[in-house]
C-alpha cells in the first residue's frame, strides 16, 4: 500500500499542533493555577542584583515554583523580568502569575511604627531605632549631625517631626521616617498657618510651632486645648511670662528628677518661662495637628491662669484672686506639699514674676 506523503506530512502538522496546544494550556493552567504547597519560609526576600533566574531557583527550591525555567520565559515574554527588591509575604495558595505580578509591582511586606504626638526628638529616635526591621543610619548621631543627614536647613530638629503612624518596608531607613514626617509637619503647619486667626503674637509660623509643642504637653484633656492655647496667647498679648512647667522640665534636661522644685523654677535655662520673657527658643516636643489648631486658633476668653482639676481637665480664671482660689479648692486640699502657682498671697506683677504660674 502506497502512503500518501501529503496526509502523512498534515498528520505530523496536526499532532504537533494539538501537541503544542496541549503543552501550551497546560503550562497556562499552571501559571495560573494557585500552588497547593506548603512553605518552608512565608518570608521571601529578593537582594539587590538578583534576576529573575536567581529568584525563580530560589523560589523552586522552595518548592513554590514546579518548571522554573517556564517562569523565568513567561516573564521575560510578557515583558514581566524587572523585579523588585524587598521582603514579600509568600502564600501556599499563589499562583506562578501571581508571584511573578507582585514581584513586578513591589507588593512587600508593610511594617508599621508609631510616633506619639508630645514627645521628643530623643524619644522619636528611641522609637526608630527600637524596630529591628527599619535601617538605623542615625543612632549615635548628634542633632546637628542628623540636620545635615537630613538636608534640612534647620539648627534644632526638636518639633520639626509629625507625630503619626508611618508604613514601610525592608530596606527603609530611620531617615526615611523622618523625612516624611518633616514634610507631613511642614505642609500642615503651613495650611494651618494661611487660616490662622487674627492678631496672635507670633511673627512667623515657628513661632506657632512652638507654641503648639507647649499645648500639647500641657492638655490633659482634648476638648482644653483651645482653652489653654488662649491662656498662653493672652499672656503673650499682655508681656507675662507664661511660666508652664513643661518648658521647666524640658530645659532641665536630664537634670529632671521627676519631681518639679521651686529651685528648678529659679534655675536660669533658656526654656524657664518663669523666668524668661516670651516663649522659649524651640519647641519643647513634637505637637500633632489639634495642637498645631489650637495654638492658631485659640478660645476667645478673659482667662489667664488654668488650675488642674485632679480629673485631667483645669478650671480656668480670669484674675489672680480668682485662681488663688482655685488653686485652694482642687490642689491645697489635696496635695500638703503642693507648690502653688502663683504661691497664695502673692500679686502678680505681669512679666516680673518668679512664683507664679498660668498652669498651676
Amino acid at each position: 500500500m502506497t502512503v500518501n506523503p501529503i496526509r502523512v506530512v498534515l498528520a505530523l502538522c496536526i499532532w504537533t499542533v494539538l501537541m503544542f496546544a496541549a503543552t501550551a494550556f497546560y503550562l497556562w493552567q499552571w501559571l495560573n493555577t494557585p500552588q497547593q504547597v506548603t512553605l518552608k519560609d512565608p518570608v521571601f526576600v529578593i537582594e539587590s542584583g538578583a534576576s529573575l533566574s536567581t529568584v525563580a531557583t530560589e523560589l523552586a527550591q522552595q518548592d513554590m515554583l514546579r518548571w522554573p525555567k517556564v517562569w523565568v520565559f513567561y516573564g521575560r515574554l510578557m515583558n514581566l523580568s524587572k523585579i523588585r527588591i524587598g521582603e514579600y509575604q509568600l502564600s501556599e495558595k499563589e499562583s506562578p502569575i501571581g508571584l511573578l505580578t507582585r514581584f513586578q509591582t513591589g507588593e512587600q511586606i508593610h511594617y508599621h511604627i508609631t510616633l506619639v504626638e508630645g514627645r521628643t526628638m530623643r524619644d522619636f529616635l528611641a522609637t526608630l531605632h527600637s524596630h529591628n526591621k527599619l535601617g538605623n543610619t542615625l543612632d549615635g548621631k548628634s542633632y546637628p549631625e542628623i540636620v545635615s543627614a537630613l538636608g534640612l536647613a534647620i539648627e534644632n530638629p526638636e518639633g520639626y517631626f509629625f507625630p503619626d503612624t508611618y508604613q514601610f518596608v525592608k530596606g527603609d531607613t530611620d531617615r526615611d521616617i523622618l523625612l516624611r514626617a518633616h514634610l507631613r509637619m511642614n505642609k500642615i503647619l503651613h495650611q494651618e498657618w494661611q487660616n490662622r486667626a487674627d492678631n496672635l503674637p507670633y511673627s512667623k509660623p515657628y513661632e506657632a510651632l512652638i507654641m503648639a509643642s507647649i499645648v500639647e504637653k500641657e492638655t490633659g484633656v482634648a476638648y482644653e486645648r483651645k482653652e489653654i492655647a488662649g491662656v498662653f496667647v493672652r499672656r503673650l498679648q499682655k508681656h507675662m511670662r507664661l511660666q508652664t512647667d513643661p518648658t521647666v522640665i524640658y530645659g532641665l534636661g536630664e537634670d529632671y528628677s521627676g519631681n518639679l522644685t521651686r529651685a528648678d523654677l529659679k534655675r536660669p535655662t533658656a526654656y524657664n518661662t518663669y523666668t524668661i520673657n516670651g516663649l522659649p527658643p524651640t519647641p519643647i516636643a513634637m505637637p500633632g495637628k489639634e495642637a498645631i489648631k489650637a495654638a492658631l486658633h485659640p478660645a476667645s476668653g478673659k482667662a489667664l491662669y488654668f488650675v488642674a482639676k485632679g480629673d485631667g481637665s483645669h478650671y480656668f480664671s480670669a484674675t489672680l484672686e480668682e485662681h488663688e482660689k482655685a488653686v485652694r479648692q482642687y490642689q491645697l486640699r489635696r496635695r500638703s506639699d503642693y507648690r502653688s502657682s502663683p504661691a497664695t498671697g502673692n500679686s502678680e506683677q505681669a512679666g516680673n514674676e518668679v512664683n507664679s504660674d498660668a498652669s498651676r
